[in-house]
């Protein structure tokens, strides 16, 4: 198991439902990361494929110009969800409270998860349930940045720094029989982290891991 007890405690333990009650109309990565990430799904993802957006919001950063055939989306506000146009259908579900996924096998191509795997509790679990509902040959995408609700992620995650965080990812990914070794990719931010928060422009640093399902 990746992650002890203790790392997955939060500074603030109280569900999350309560806390990502009233939507939040933002984006929470800068300009540079979400074109990055965009750029990413347009060359790795493809036309009239099925995806599952998890732990989605009110924008999914997929490329304008590529027609899926359906978009599940899944995350916390169903106010927020209900905004997003790429959306063809979408549920509510808090993940660290039941991390099962009502949804069928090995019924999506891709799975996608955006700047939000901060907050899982249990991501051995929600990991094997992304293989789960993968095609074999599905892929599954993980990106994040250095932002985060520090009260909301877990210990593991506020404690590392940005390189044991990919790897981390990784390992979350390998402690599912079915993910072979997952590809990282790593693009640092242009200043420093203690001048980005000074407000000194810079862009995020932009992460990746991505793997396929066997």
């Amino acid at each position: 198991m990746p992650l002890q007890p203790s790392d997955r405690t939060k500074l603030d333990p109280t569900e999350d439902t309560v806390f990502y009650g009233l939507p939040r109309f933002v984006t929470h990565v800068d300009e540079g990361f979400i074109q990055q990430l965009t750029d990413l799904y347009r060359e790795r993802l493809k036309p009239q494929t099925r995806i599952l957006d998890l732990m989605s919001s009110w924008v999914s950063h997929l490329p304008d110009e590529i027609e899926f055939a359906h978009v599940e989306g899944h995350g916390l506000n169903a106010e927020e969800l209900a905004r997003n146009p790429r959306l063809n259908h979408y549920f509510t579900q808090d993940l660290n409270q039941d991390p099962k996924l009502p949804l069928p096998d090995q019924s999506f191509d891709a799975v996608l998860n955006t700047v939000s795997v901060q907050y899982l509790q249990y991501p051995e679990a929600i990991f094997s349930e992304i293989h789960r509902v993968l095609k074999p040959g599905g892929i599954a995408i993980v990106s994040f940045s250095n932002r985060m609700f520090y009260q909301k992620a877990i210990q593991a995650w506020r404690d590392s720094s940005e390189e044991y965080r990919v790897e981390l990812v990784k390992r979350y990914f390998t402690s599912v029989p079915g993910f072979p070794e997952p590809e990282a990719i790593a693009r640092r931010a242009q200043v420093p982290s203690f001048l980005q928060m000074l407000g000194v422009a810079g862009g995020d640093p932009f992460y990746a891991v991505i793997a396929q399902r066997v």
